[in-house]
């Protein structure tokens, strides 16, 4: 397969028919990708750090705060857990995409299921970044001495058509996705930026903005609803098997020690980034944090450009995944340079096109997390490896993926009536109350009158 993944393994395939953990832990003998550990990580990192990251602070606000960062590690750990899950199965199936591993184990009805969730995740997702590429690059245009309210830079949709031939397009024309590993490296040394900016506005802007009531609520209503949020940020499943194929010596030891590693990072970085956020605004906290901050603070909009390349970067990820479920539907996994050029410029037109048009996808992006995150992280991953595994049903990957299952099917329906319920509102654009203070004690900003 050109877009990179391992052949299938056979020799792993027989032993897993006699001895499992043998064939679980076997090295492959054909060669894998040009990656390294270290590229691989970064992808995971910067997969899990894309856009989902900006709305945690608001989970804490459906959640409840101490709630809702016990729930953000458990989620960081069912998803550590599933994606190393996946590829067990992969190995157990002599499968290297997610597709034929559904495939395999479900029959043609669970490979259309999983290819449509597998292709609406990472497209809606896409369409989001350029709608906060729009949104966030023209906060910080407006802020340049001279740049007038009516020039093009000010404009969403020139933006967003800019960065994307520009930017996006290029990037998301590599064939081989350890080539983003230098790409995601920089994305996270953005990510890190901003998430200082976060923890110094939590000290200078805090004290401006009035606690709302039972901010400190152990937990609230809305707690599942967070879950679907908190999917949403960490799922990196869908392109498991592309940055797993990518590594030079694609080993479940190797694949562990990566994934461990980077979705702990991962979960640090967010439960930091949630937590600062969420104490800086409260029961005011919107679902893109940057929506609180004022447009005249200089420090924020230093953030918003950081966060807009990194959604940027982050971008060409999603759009590899796409392009995989089509090659893989639609041509047998295989791509030839006219056609990848092709499949690739009608994703990102699509995608292009739908967020030029909308401006706002809160519900859709619940509903993105809950319908789809959910699925691809809880469900999925678990049912393959329960239907593919030899173990007992007391064995603690039985038992652990089982519960995991569970709860996915309850976070999915329970998720789903209550974002349809209580949909997320949209606070596009708005300027805050506290950003209007008698005084001129706002540091580093200039206030409108």
């Amino acid at each position: 397969m050109e877009h990179g993944g391992p052949e299938p393994l056979p020799a792993a395939a027989h032993q897993a028919e006699t001895d499992d953990r043998t064939a679980l832990v076997g090295k492959p003998k054909n060669k894998g990708g040009n990656g390294d550990l270290a590229s691989a990580g970064f992808n995971i990192i910067n997969s899990i750090i894309g856009s989902g990251i900006i709305g945690l602070p608001y989970s804490m606000k459906e959640a409840g705060f101490p709630l809702g960062v016990l729930l953000l590690f458990v989620v960081a750990c069912i998803t550590d857990y599933s994606i190393i899950l996946l590829i067990k199965g992969g190995n157990l199936s002599s499968t290297n995409t997610y597709q034929e591993l559904v495939r395999k184990t479900y029959g043609l009805v669970g490979y259309l299921v999983l290819s449509t969730l597998q292709f609406l995740y990472p497209f809606i997702a896409m369409i989001s970044y350029n709608i906060i590429t729009g949104d966030t690059l023209t906060k910080v245009f407006q802020r340049i001495p001279g740049v007038e309210p009516d020039n093009v830079l000010t404009d969403r949709h020139f933006i967003i058509l800019l960065t994307t031939i520009v930017f996006t397009l290029p990037l998301s024309l590599y064939r081989d996705i350890a080539k983003l590993g230098k790409v995601s490296l920089i994305s996270l040394i953005l990510t890190i930026v901003i998430l200082i900016i976060v923890m110094v506005r939590t000290v200078t802007l805090s004290p401006q903005v009035p606690k709302s009531e039972n901010a400190w609520a152990f937990a609230k209503p809305n707690a599942v609803q967070a879950i679907g949020v908190m999917s949403f940020a960490f799922i990196c499943n869908h392109n498991s098997f592309l940055i797993y194929g990518s590594l030079r010596e694609p080993t479940l030891k190797n694949w562990s020690r990566v994934t461990h590693v980077s979705v702990s990072l991962a979960v640090v970085i967010s439960v930091m980034f949630a937590a600062c956020g969420y104490m800086t605004f409260t029961g005011y906290t919107e679902g893109d944090i940057f929506e609180n901050y004022c447009r005249g603070d200089n420090l924020a909009t230093f953030g918003r450009f950081c966060y807009g390349v990194t959604v940027i970067l982050t971008f060409p990820l999603e759009c590899f995944v796409t392009r995989e479920v089509i090659a893989n539907v639609f041509f047998h996994g295989n791509l030839s340079t006219v056609f990848h050029i092709v499949v690739t410029v009608v994703i990102i037109a699509v995608a292009t096109g739908v967020s030029l048009v909308y401006d706002c996808l809160g519900m859709v992006l619940e509903l993105n997390g809950v319908l789809s995150a959910t699925p691809l992280v809880f469900i999925i991953p678990t049912a393959c490896y329960l239907r593919l595994s030899k173990e007992r049903w007391n064995h603690s990957d039985s038992l652990i993926s089982c519960l995991i299952l569970a709860a996915g099917v309850l976070v999915m329906t329970v998720g789903f009536i209550l974002t349809v319920l209580h949909p997320q509102e949209c606070s596009h654009g708005k300027e805050m109350f506290y950003c209007f203070p008698s005084n001129d004690s706002f540091p580093n900003s200039t206030l409108p009158p």
